[in-house]
């Protein structure tokens, strides 16, 4: 403890703050949010409820950002009265208390450093995930279902609102697919690095004879549209088919046809949900995730480079982007990244910041170099 250069790592600290600073642009966020309290005062901002929970959402996470900022700046400052308290009356329980601090500053501006490199064209949108089972038959659909888990404890650890909007189920066990929205500002930047191929390895829990099996199952990230996105189609270009809703095994779960399909046929985009109760309230969210996913199309197509927002996802061999083996050694590994852990209960449990994180290091870095 006593060989910690307080005055070099505050020196670093303050060099990391201010370089972060430089790029998010304070006085942007200040306009904006005066701009955003303006809408949000009008006294006829709800009668759109959709338009005002926009401006209400964006308002508030423009002041988190700010506020963030401005109390890692503060604690900058405390730290280093602190450190000078300690070292003057030579307060061990001041000296332990600043290591700690240290450490919990350093975490903090690492993540918010990560945060100024989402600046993608879409990286501050809403995200639409879907999943879907690949090859290795029960044991790929069981291992969908897993990632659905994996998601949605992530999402919950942080605070994200989510909706389910589609799950087919599997004949046996798990999933055929699941989509979902992650509703919060910057999951499409932050979730983008997740879309690929993953790839399970263990002991099936359905082989009678215990063998070691691998599966695979693809993730697919695409961001949500907004009102201002103009994606018009027309009526002739979509066939809807509708049927009823249906549960693990088969088993119904409503006896109206309530879900729907939406095929368009120009490009043979399918969008099925069943999650809503009714079938104009799933009608109004396929068409939401349809238009996302044309939106997206529409842009790859303008640029070839933004292919890797979706990406062609083959959930099989030779096309995986991380392994998550539990048998014979426990690991989940990101093969673009190396970035790795042995605690694979935590992974599946939601515990895959790093593994965001060292992605969104690793994107950007890959953009840097192809600019250079």
């Amino acid at each position: 403890m006593a060989d910690i250069d307080f005055s070099a790592e505050i020196r670093a600290l303050r060099a990391k703050y201010d370089s972060i600073e430089a790029v998010t642009d304070v006085e942007a966020i200040r306009a904006e949010i005066a701009d955003l309290s303006e809408q949000a005062g009008e006294p006829n901002l709800w009668d759109d409820t959709v338009a005002a929970q926009q401006i209400t959402s964006r308002l508030s996470h423009k002041q988190t950002e700010l506020d963030r900022l401005s109390k890692l700046a503060a604690r900058i400052d405390d730290l280093e009265v602190l450190v000078e308290l300690a070292q003057d009356e030579d307060d061990e329980d001041s000296r332990v208390e600043a290591v700690k601090e240290l450490t919990s500053l350093s975490k903090a501006l690492d993540d918010l450093e990560v945060v100024t490199l989402l600046a993608g064209e879409w990286d501050e949108r809403e995200a639409v995930v879907t999943i879907r089972s690949g090859a290795g038959g029960v044991d790929a659909a069981d291992f969908a279902e897993m990632l659905l888990r994996l998601y949605l404890r992530w999402a919950e650890r942080r605070g994200y609102p989510t909706q389910v909007l589609d799950t087919s189920y599997a004949e046996e066990a798990g999933l055929k697919s699941a989509t979902f929205e992650v509703k919060a500002p910057y999951a499409f930047g932050t979730l983008s690095v997740e879309a690929g191929t993953h790839r399970l390895v263990r002991i099936s829990p359905f082989d009678n004879q215990g063998r070691r099996q691998t599966s695979f199952a693809a993730v697919e990230v695409i961001p949500l549209i907004e009102q201002t996105d103009s994606v018009e189609i027309p009526d002739n270009e979509i066939r809807v088919d509708v049927f009823r809703s249906s549960g693990p095994g088969g088993q119904s779960v409503n006896t109206t046809d309530s879900a729907v399909r939406l095929t368009h046929i120009p490009t043979g985009i399918v969008v099925s949900m069943q999650n809503e109760k009714s079938q104009i309230q799933n009608r109004a969210a396929a068409l939401r995730v349809l238009q996302s996913r044309l939106l997206l199309l529409k842009k790859e197509q303008e640029d070839a480079e933004k292919k890797a927002h979706a990406g062609d996802v083959k959930a099989s061999w030779g096309d995986q982007m991380r392994s998550y083996v539990l048998n014979p050694y426990q690991m989940v590994k990101d093969l673009r990244t190396e970035h790795e852990v042995g605690n694979t209960s935590a992974v599946f449990d939601g515990e895959i910041d790093d593994f965001i994180d060292a992605g969104i290091r690793w994107r950007a870095n890959n953009r840097n170099s192809s600019e250079a």
